[in-house]
């Protein structure tokens, strides 16, 4: 997968350019940033060897520790949706950027894509919406919630102050009208935010904050 501008795929089994990778981060965002990738590294390569829900715990924990950051504020616009490289680049961001980065991460330490779901809801604690991440252990499974605002990872039935919109992966998009599995409204490539975000995984894409952070 990574051969000379490293992107990050929601392909598991290739490995990814650590080298390459931590460099460029260094170049576009300074020393931290170098070593915030390589214990994102150490966390992918401690999680490979543990069951599904650890692994779940292991990375909710790794980038729970970043800041929380309005788009307008770190990226001069309302709703960008940086890449995993970018938000550990920067070292924060806002509730897709929690989102994807977990998503994109557990894919790579073998969690099945089939199982894992960006969505979209309605905190009623901040009434406004909100995104998480969702893992179902079986197709009929109530999904537990990787969420930013709550560190304890919960089922969706414990998260009463969440109401579920829509949810979605790198195959898919389900309209939600419950806390389950919700109905199949057809390709994630719908997703006009999800394409372009697709687009720019490549390390040599990485774009500059209006603010730093460190």
């Amino acid at each position: 997968m990574l051969i000379s501008i490293s992107p990050i795929s929601a392909a598991p089994t290739q490995t990814l350019n650590a080298n390459l990778i931590i460099a460029q981060l260094e170049r576009n965002y300074g020393p931290r940033a170098g070593k915030r990738a390589n214990a994102w590294f150490k966390t992918m390569k401690s999680a490979e060897n543990l069951s599904e829900r650890d692994k779940l715990t292991e990375v909710n924990r790794f980038f729970n520790l970043f800041t929380f950051i309005d788009d307008i504020k770190l990226w001069g616009e309302s709703n960008y949706w940086a890449t995993p490289l970018e938000f550990i680049g920067v070292s924060g961001g806002d509730c897709e950027d929690f989102s994807i980065a977990k998503y994109f991460t557990l894919l790579h330490v073998g969690v099945p894509e089939d199982k894992l779901r960006i969505t979209m809801v309605k905190a009623k604690t901040v009434d406004q919406y909100h995104m998480v991440l969702t893992y179902y252990e079986t197709p009929g499974s109530v999904p537990l919630v990787l969420d930013n605002l709550d560190p304890q990872i919960k089922p969706a039935t414990q998260r009463r102050d969440l109401v579920p919109v829509y949810s979605f992966n790198g195959k898919q998009l389900w309209l939600n009208k419950q806390k389950g599995r919700g109905e199949l409204a057809g390709s994630a490539k719908r997703l006009k935010k999800w394409n372009d975000l697709t687009h720019r995984l490549e390390v040599d894409r990485l774009r500059q904050p209006k603010i730093r952070l460190e």
